[in-house]
């Protein structure tokens, strides 16, 4: 019987992981469409819901904590006790940088961009599959797949550099847009971080499949 609530345990803790990705993927999502909107409503809606992200990864900690005073876990348990444990950290970090963009789109108060988004989204659409694809890999304990996934970063970096130089050029042409431009080369920055998380998350999954530590930033 002991045996079986530990493991029911260990099973929702697992889906809770799952569920607090989906949380912060919807929430970096609706932080870009209110940027690009200029929809305070939206984002103000971003930031309110980050208490419950906050909630969440705080139930995250509270159970991963409890299962090894408990249980005493060994090998892959404790592994992917310990993987849960680091990997709410970086999802409530990623709803953290979200929020900080959709403070952007409230601070912008409607005033239009310098140019429509055009690379913004894309960097959070790619922060959103690798995000996605790391979850996926730590439900399915497939290092592979986390391998894989942490590539993408470079597409991220890349894009980040573009819109860098391009809104910098923006700059040197109409330095009266100085307030504009910096909100929008903060966003790039919160979104290159929010993919460096992701690779953080990718490096937790191939911890708990492998044993194994890795840098792949």
């Amino acid at each position: 019987m002991v045996r079986n609530q530990y493991e029911q345990e260990l099973e929702d803790l697992k889906k809770n992981i799952i569920k607090l990705g989906s949380m912060v993927d919807a929430i970096i999502h609706d932080a870009v469409v209110s940027l690009k909107d200029l929809d305070a409503a939206l984002a103000q809606s971003v930031i309110d819901r980050d208490r419950v992200v906050d909630d969440l990864a705080c139930d995250i900690e509270r159970a991963c904590l409890r299962l090894i005073a408990l249980q005493q876990p060994m090998a892959v348990d404790l592994r992917t006790i310990a993987t849960a444990l680091k990997v709410q950290i970086d999802l409530e970090r990623m709803s953290d940088l979200a929020v900080d963009i959709a403070r952007v789109t409230i601070y912008s108060k409607g005033e239009p961009h310098v140019k429509p988004l055009i690379d913004i989204p894309r960097m959070s659409d790619m922060t959103r599959e690798m995000l996605g694809s790391a979850i996926k890999a730590f439900h399915d304990s497939d290092s592979d797949l986390a391998y894989a996934t942490a590539g993408n970063d470079d597409i991220v970096d890349g894009l980040y550099d573009q819109v860098r130089r391009e809104l910098l050029t923006y700059l040197v042409e109409d330095p009266k847009k100085l307030a504009n431009i910096s909100h929008l080369l903060f966003v790039s920055k919160y979104l290159e971080r929010i993919g460096d998380h992701a690779v953080n998350l990718c490096e937790s999954v191939i911890y708990m499949v492998t044993g194994e530590r890795v840098h792949l930033n």
